[in-house]
């Protein structure tokens, strides 16, 4: 999985599309992503005798391909990864593929 937890992404479609907001959760298995603020789902809580019932709204999880990887710049594309030396020592470095630049390391 390219998309990391802590990650600026942009939602490429549904109804938040053009957005940016920051990963919460990452699940590699169903190609999901929770994205904070964002794809707000709302389910509703049967109350009982002491309190009565709400909605609550939370962030649901979203198909990794819907959202596109927002660089420090501000400019989204794909991510690709790069062997850089540092020190002496070959690291693996993401990179976004339109930019060129690297993106964490």
């Amino acid at each position: 999985m390219k998309i990391k937890t802590g990650d600026t992404v942009q939602i490429l479609a549904g109804k938040d599309k053009g957005k940016t907001g920051k990963v919460m959760q990452v699940f590699p298995s169903l190609k999901k992503v929770v994205v904070e603020g964002l794809n707000l789902a709302t389910k509703h809580l049967k109350g009982n005798a002491q309190q009565p019932g709400k909605k609550i709204q939370f962030p649901a999880p979203m198909n990794i391909s819907n959202v596109s990887l927002v660089g420090k710049d501000g400019k989204s594309g794909r991510v690709g990864y790069e062997i850089a030396e540092q020190d002496g020592k070959k690291t693996r470095v993401r990179i976004l593929r339109k930019a060129g630049k690297t993106q964490n390391v």
